[in-house]
């Protein structure tokens, strides 16, 4: 298979239509002269998107393009801290199929979203016809439930399509992220991109969170809302799991980011004993929540993270990512916020780490607030986690 040529670009510029060119020009040119087949685009909220986008594309044309907002990006190494950055991706034609969809409005009915986004996405790539197949998925995690809209996606696709992909950020700001079709930015939106390869296409997910108590059994819940666990008060539980003593418990407190104390998490225990993140939310009115509901009777263990194993885990993932594949030219990252909060100093390590594993093979990615993952398995959006495919 011949292999993909690619060229990325980057600017921390303040004035939007200034970066937006100015990283748009870097990665066309480090395409060589291939023509482009899709753009990917990856942003702080601080620029203005309109003037960004119409920058980017006064580069590119009128090739598809794709983006999020960010809560920070990596390229080929290269960490850009939240609130600094513009990134800009261009794949070449020919190699892949691309074809890339978008919806709004979707959380009025998210998973009638999820189907129609599928079928877009499919016939932008001119239908089902390649051997393998992948959906890359961008989407406003805000607007509902994202596990809801990767089911509406397998209604159309069935569960043979790998998914991956990433919640859009806001650089913390909880303001409302934003996704990016062509020359828009958009809210309570999601866009997709229907990959067609002639040979096997692999998503690859790990988080490196490890067990802190033994499985317990969710027995209560509204919503997002965590009552029960064990037959107990479910904020009960997490306090005793987290904090031993009242220091502690304050403690925990003290380092939440809107309520959230990224340390400790729910380790949703899958069929296969792998454990799917779910981070809890601690509110000021005492109830514990989840970002996507915890099933009722469902195991869960209390997890946490240490910076090392975060960092081991982005080690295996471009291992197995690139692994029996000839030739990659890129790897395609989604890492979630939380794990460059728990990283604190070293989040720069994480970037460095994954383009020095890769090789020659370039990296690029951006921080999310929740990751689309699946190849098997019950579920596929995940919380503190990182995810790859290799092109």
């Amino acid at each position: 298979m011949e292999r993909l040529s690619v060229g990325s670009g980057s600017s921390s510029l303040d004035d939007a239509t200034a970066a937006g060119a100015d990283a748009a020009r870097a990665a066309l040119a480090a395409l060589g002269g291939v023509e482009p087949g899709l753009v990917i685009v990856y942003a702080s909220i601080r620029y203005d998107f309109d003037a960004l986008l119409a920058a980017v594309r006064g580069v590119t044309g009128e090739v598809p393009l794709v983006g999020a907002s960010s809560s920070g990006q990596f390229t080929d190494g290269d960490y850009l801290p939240p609130g600094s950055a513009v990134s800009v991706m261009v794949l070449g034609a020919g190699v892949y199929r691309f074809g890339a969809a978008a919806v709004t409005g979707i959380g009025a009915d998210v998973a009638g979203a999820g189907r129609e986004l599928a079928r877009r996405a499919m016939d932008a790539a001119g239908g089902d016809t390649t051997p393998h197949s992948a959906l890359m998925i961008l989407a406003d995690g805000m607007a509902g439930d994202m596990q809801s809209l990767l089911a509406g996606m397998y209604r159309v696709t069935g569960a043979r399509i790998p998914v991956v992909g990433g919640a859009a950020a806001d650089d913390r700001t909880f303001s409302g992220p934003y996704v990016f079709f062509g020359d828009r930015a958009m809210r309570d939106a999601a866009v997709a991109v229907w990959i067609g390869s002639d040979r096997p296409l692999r998503v690859v997910s790990r988080h490196g969170w490890q067990p802190q108590t033994l499985p317990m059994l969710v027995t209560k819940v509204d919503g997002v809302v965590v009552e029960e666990i064990d037959g107990r008060p479910a904020t009960d539980v997490f306090h005793e799991a987290v904090a031993k003593d009242t220091a502690a418990r304050s403690e925990l407190f003290a380092n939440a980011i809107e309520g959230w104390h990224t340390g400790h998490s729910f380790g949703l225990i899958e069929p296969d004993g792998t454990q799917l993140i779910r981070a809890g939310v601690l509110g000021e009115d005492g109830r514990l929540r989840t970002f996507v509901p915890l099933p009722e009777y469902c195991a869960v263990q209390i997890v946490s993270a240490a910076q090392d194993d975060l960092l081991k885990a982005g080690e295996e993932v471009v291992d197995e990512a690139l692994r029996g594949i000839a030739d990659p030219a890129v790897l395609l990252v989604f890492s979630c916020v939380a794990r460059s909060d728990l990283l604190g100093d070293r989040a720069a390590e994480e970037s460095a780490l994954l383009h020095k594993v890769s090789g020659q093979v370039a990296t690029f990615g951006y921080y999310t607030y929740g990751e689309f993952a699946r190849s098997t398995g019950v579920a596929g959006y995940h919380n503190a986690t990182l995810t790859a495919i290799a092109l």
